[in-house]
């Protein structure tokens, strides 16, 4: 099983929840403090909010394509090295409240892609940053430079 998945961050969490579950008629799969995520079927989309900073616009955090096995990471891996990606290989990092295997590749517009699986749930460690923590605290998922950091 793949889906794609978008990461938003958003200024009004709650909001966003309630909106996100009447659009797709489903409840959050996870909820954590300034996160959470939806596990939709149809259409297949795992879609992430993260609290942004208040009074703000929404914008993209990051996309991916969550997969099954840490063998297909690996396999999506080869082939973006083979087509000439610069790929960033994270295994066994903690991110959005989950214990993953993951690569990264980034697009000409510069905006990150992760391909990766859930490996397990992680209900008190992540690596996403919430709306008020410190600069120097875990990074944000998907920043240029913040999968280097991440884990």
């Amino acid at each position: 099983m793949s889906r794609v998945q978008l990461a938003l961050r958003v200024a009004d969490l709650e909001g966003s929840i309630d909106f996100y579950r009447s659009l797709f008629g489903v409840e959050p799969a996870k909820r954590r403090p300034g996160y959470a995520n939806f596990a939709v079927a149809e259409p297949p989309l795992k879609l992430v909010l993260i609290e942004g900073e208040p009074g703000g616009p929404t914008v993209m955090d990051h996309l991916g394509v969550e997969v099954g096995t840490t063998d297909e990471v690996r396999a999506a891996t080869a082939r973006l090295s083979e087509l000439g990606l610069s790929a960033q290989v994270e295994d066994d990092t903690t991110c959005c409240y989950a214990l993953q295997d993951k690569v990264w590749v980034h697009g000409p517009g510069k905006e990150p892609w992760e391909v990766y699986t859930v490996k397990a749930d992680a209900p008190d460690a992540t690596s996403i940053r919430p709306a008020g923590a410190a600069a120097d605290g875990p990074c944000r998922c998907g920043t240029p430079d913040g999968p280097a950091r991440c884990g």
